[in-house]
């Protein structure tokens, strides 16, 4: 009774036994962002030996190597010179978090760069069941964003369920809230919105294969589109939506008029909009751009840039001007 919490992580997750992470120095000038002790220390032999040492260290709970402290303070500098020493840079704590994913949660953009230049996966570790993407998209940080998907982040990515579904099985209707374009529309973040369609982001995305209804709950939404009629978003949303190619067929307006618990609350405007782009035939310009993107895929839009046509047809199949 009344052990000491902080003794008790350091028996279960740090690298080495107590006695031997008493000296915590290299991890506090981490946590401080002292450069200049940093350089000093790691001049000593026993100190790069112990560069990716996970340890608890002056402010801290969890046990965390130098890299993932720094990244967590925000400290650039440090991170950039860590990781010019050999520290590891996807290295995980025990919450399965690498360096980027928490300078990311954390807001700290100069963090997060360094960190991608270096090779940072930009999808995090499959061992935490959030990713950048995710995170960045949720709280609206567009420039954070923009710079994972520069460095080939995943717009759809759903690592933590994908291994546990088997693809000849039907699967529950549950990985909508795991999707980064569905946070985004959830959280009305419309930049993060734009920034994930025109990377690539499936705007059907929770509805392709097979699929259990029957294992859904009641009222909830089943697509992207129905997601963000259900939140209220404004009709700007919608427009992208129509514009990436969405299936409008995969929603029951009714569903959105008649919702006996009361809980839906459509935004007229966008609602309009959306009724209005069912009852018509798309554009055959309009059809030929969603053909195009379908083709190249996500992985492959970067090629749109090197196409042998003129510029405005770039800028149109990027959805630059539209």
């Amino acid at each position: 009774a009344g052990r000491n919490l902080k003794e008790w992580l350091r028996e279960q997750f740090c690298d080495h036994p107590i006695e031997h992470c008493e000296d915590t120095r290299l991890h506090d000038a981490a946590y401080v962002g002292d450069l200049p002790t940093l350089k000093s220390l790691l001049q000593e032999e026993s100190f790069q030996s112990r560069i990716n040492e996970k340890s608890v260290w002056c402010c801290g709970w969890l046990p965390c190597t130098p890299l993932r402290i720094a990244a967590t303070a925000g400290h650039g500098p440090c991170v950039d010179f860590l990781l010019r020493k050999g520290a590891e840079i996807d290295l995980v704590d025990v919450k399965g978090q690498t360096a980027l994913y928490v300078a990311v949660v954390n807001g700290h953009l100069e963090c997060a760069k360094i960190l991608l230049e270096a090779g940072a996966d930009p999808n995090g570790s499959r061992h935490h069941r959030s990713t950048p993407v995710y995170h960045a998209a949720r709280v609206g940080r567009a420039d954070i964003l923009r710079e994972l998907i520069r460095y080939g982040a995943d717009v759809d990515v759903n690592h933590h369920l994908a291994s546990r579904v088997s693809s000849l099985s039907l699967r529950p209707l549950t990985t909508l809230v795991v999707c980064p374009l569905y946070i985004s529309a959830a959280y009305h973040n419309l930049q993060c919105f734009r920034l994930l369609l025109q990377a690539g982001a499936n705007p059907d995305f929770n509805c392709c294969g097979p699929i259990n209804i029957q294992g859904f709950s009641r009222g909830s939404p089943v697509c992207v589109m129905d997601a963000v009629l259900r939140h209220g978003c404004d009709a700007a949303f919608i427009h992208l939506l129509i514009d990436f190619g969405a299936n409008l067929n995969l929603v029951k307006v009714e569903a959105l008029e008649f919702d006996s618990t009361g809980r839906v609350k459509v935004n007229p405007e966008a609602l309009q909009v959306f009724k209005e782009a069912r009852g018509r035939t798309r554009s055959l310009l309009s059809l030929c751009r969603i053909a195009v993107r379908r083709i190249l895929g996500k992985s492959r839009l970067d090629l749109i840039h090197v196409l042998p046509v003129p510029d405005p047809i770039k800028q149109f199949l990027l959805h630059e001007h539209s």
